[in-house]
């Protein structure tokens, strides 16, 4: 299964949050492919530059790292998300979540995301 990481689920496996059963057996399975994508990265960025969340390192070094060591994938903004983009309705004004809905319907990924409003949108979700 391809799996793609909202950024909250990211930062959570990092730190060691509790995940539910569901999620944290998916991205455990080493069968399953686990995808970091770059928006989720532009999003940890800001919110470092904003204040809301303090990081030990700079953003970049910092995501890398911890992408590496959870051994996850990155997933760069490919012009198939963005046309597929352009056409998600505008029922959720926020950027990165409408980027990621994206680009699990071009790669073909579930969703690991506690957000209950990408439930509603066009792609497979896993969380509880």
């Amino acid at each position: 299964m391809n799996l793609l990481l909202d950024a909250h689920a990211f930062r959570w496996w990092i730190d060691g949050d509790p995940i539910p059963p569901p999620a944290f057996d998916a991205l455990s399975d080493p069968r399953n492919m686990v995808w970091l994508s770059a928006a989720s990265a532009w999003e940890i960025t800001i919110k470092a530059s904003l204040g809301k969340r303090r990081l030990p390192d700079r953003a970049a070094r910092f995501v890398e790292e911890q992408r590496q060591r959870s051994a996850f994938a990155w997933l760069p903004i490919e012009a198939s998300a963005l046309d597929i983009l352009q056409d998600l309705p505008f029922d959720h004004r926020d950027p990165f979540d409408r980027l990621l809905v994206a680009q699990a319907i071009a790669k073909s990924c579930t969703l690991v995301s506690a957000d209950p409003a990408m439930g509603a949108r066009p792609v497979k979700t896993i969380w509880s």
